[in-house]
């Protein structure tokens, strides 16, 4: 197998290059991912071999939250702003080949051109979309609960450190 690049692909000995289901017993189930990896945590500390558990998401949503209203001045705002970076990357560029040497021509040339183009390219990608999606969000991928799983050679070991790790968490 070779990346895009026509290199040789390089994976972790071990995995499989392709997408395949996880495979073991399941030794713990949680809620949240943290703690899932809390218990993993713990079976690291434990000395136990972590090479042989995965954690598995199960019952995966994507969850997008809402983050703010969508305004045409905001907009127009991040768009130069985002103009502005790459018009002042643009700039610097161009002032290292410049005859002058320290002259900040380039620079504020590359900055304005940024702006004016990071406007008008907001300004013509908001105004496409005709107030269909007014609003920001981010999205991330949840799951419903989090299996961890062992090879079998060593899962009921892991059983029995993850029994040790509930019993001591439990309030008296």
């Amino acid at each position: 197998m070779t990346t895009p690049f026509g290199g040789p692909a390089r994976t972790a000995p071990g995995l499989p290059n392709l997408p395949t289901p996880p495979t073991g017993w399941p030794v713990g189930s949680y809620a949240t991912y943290e703690e899932a990896q809390r218990a993993v945590d713990h079976l690291a500390d434990s000395d136990f071999p972590v090479r042989d558990v995965t954690i598995v998401g199960v019952d995966l949503m994507l969850v997008e939250r809402v983050i703010g209203r969508l305004t045409w001045g905001r907009v127009l705002v991040s768009g130069a702003a985002s103009g502005a970076w790459f018009g002042l990357f643009v700039g610097l560029l161009l002032s290292l080949f410049s005859p002058a040497g320290t002259s900040f021509g380039p620079i504020l040339v590359g900055l304005a051109s940024g702006i004016v183009f990071g406007l008008v390219f907001a300004a013509v990608g908001y105004g496409a979309t005709r107030g269909r999606r007014d609003f920001t969000s981010a999205s991330q991928m949840v799951a419903g609960r989090y299996d961890v799983l062992c090879q079998p050679r060593n899962a009921e070991k892991a059983r029995e450190l993850l029994a040790k790790l509930a019993m001591g968490t439990k309030p008296i």
